[in-house]
C-alpha cells in the first residue's frame, strides 16, 4: 500500500501524472474558493465546503508524511508548515469565526513547491518547455501578491482605507509597482515595514519575470563538464567549458 501511494506521488506512469495534475487542480480550486469567500460570512455551506477541503488537505498531508524518507525533515519544510496553518484555520473557523479565514490564502504558496509537477510539465508540454522560466516567474509573482495581500488584510488594524480584501489587493499591487497613489496608506510601523518588504521583494520578482520574457530563450541541459544548466537551443558545445553537448530537440517542423 505504501509503495502504491509513493508511486502516485513520485512515479512517472500516466496514472501518477493524472493524480498529480488532479492535486494541482484541487490546489487552484481551493485557492479560488478561499479568494471568493474571504470576506463572506461563515454560512453553513461555506463551513461544509471548508470541511471537505480540510479533509483533502489532511489526507494529502498524511500521505506525504507516510511516504517521506525523513518525516521530521519533511515536517520542517515551509510548504508543509503552510498547509498545517491553513488546516488549523479551517478547523478553527466554526469556533473563532471569520478572524483566521484570510490565512487560508497562504495555500497559494503550495503552488511554488510542485517539483514533481514541473517534471511532468517538462515531459508533457512543449509550450511549458519553451517558456518554463516565464511560467515559473509568473507563478512566483502571483503567489507573492496573494500571500502579501493576505498579510496586509490580516494586519490592516488601524491602517487607513483598508476595508476589504480588494482594498488590500489594490494596495499590494500599487506598492509592488511603486506607483503609490496614496489613497490607501500604512500608518503604523508594522504596516510600513510590510510595505517595504512588498516593494523590495516584489520589484525583484517583477524584474525576474520581465527578464524571463524578454531575454533570449534558453534550454535546460546539464553540461557533463562544468554543470552549466542553461544553453542556447542550438548549442553543440558549452560556452563555459567547451564540452560537447547532446541537447534533445523536437525535430524539424
Amino acid at each position: 500500500m505504501k509503495d502504491r501511494i509513493r508511486l502516485l506521488y513520485e512515479g512517472r506512469s500516466k496514472r501518477a501524472t493524472r493524480f498529480r495534475y488532479g492535486l494541482l487542480i484541487f490546489d487552484a480550486v481551493s485557492i479560488l474558493f478561499f479568494l471568493a469567500t474571504a470576506t463572506l460570512p461563515l454560512t453553513p455551506w461555506v463551513l461544509a465546503a471548508d470541511a471537505v477541503i480540510a479533509l483533502v488537505i489532511l489526507l494529502d498531508l498524511l500521505a506525504r508524511l507516510w511516504i517521506a524518507p525523513n518525516r521530521l525533515r519533511h515536517l520542517r519544510q515551509f510548504y508543509v508548515l503552510v498547509d498545517i496553518l491553513v488546516l488549523l484555520s479551517l478547523l478553527a473557523a466554526p469556533f473563532l469565526g471569520q478572524g483566521l479565514t484570510i490565512l487560508r490564502l497562504l495555500r497559494a504558496l503550495r503552488l511554488v513547491h510542485s517539483y514533481h509537477l514541473l517534471r511532468d510539465l517538462r515531459r508533457d508540454s512543449l509550450l511549458f518547455r519553451q517558456h518554463e522560466d516565464t511560467v515559473i516567474s509568473a507563478v512566483n509573482l502571483l503567489v507573492f501578491i496573494f500571500a502579501m495581500t493576505a498579510l496586509v488584510f490580516v494586519l490592516r488594524g488601524q491602517e487607513t482605507g483598508l476595508g476589504s480584501y480588494v482594498d488590500a489587493l489594490y494596495f499590494t499591487v500599487a506598492t509592488l509597482t511603486t506607483t503609490g497613489f496614496g489613497d490607501i496608506t500604512m500608518t503604523t510601523p508594522p504596516g510600513r515595514l510590510l510595505a517595504v518588504v512588498i516593494m523590495v521583494v516584489g520589484v525583484g520578482l517583477f524584474l525576474r519575470l520581465a527578464r524571463a520574457i524578454f531575454s533570449p530563450a534558453k534550454v535546460r541541459y546539464k553540461c557533463p563538464g562544468c554543470g552549466l544548466l542553461k544553453h542556447d537551443p542550438d548549442a553543440i558545445h558549452c560556452k563555459h567549458c567547451g564540452a560537447e553537448l547532446k541537447i534533445e530537440t523536437e525535430g524539424a517542423d
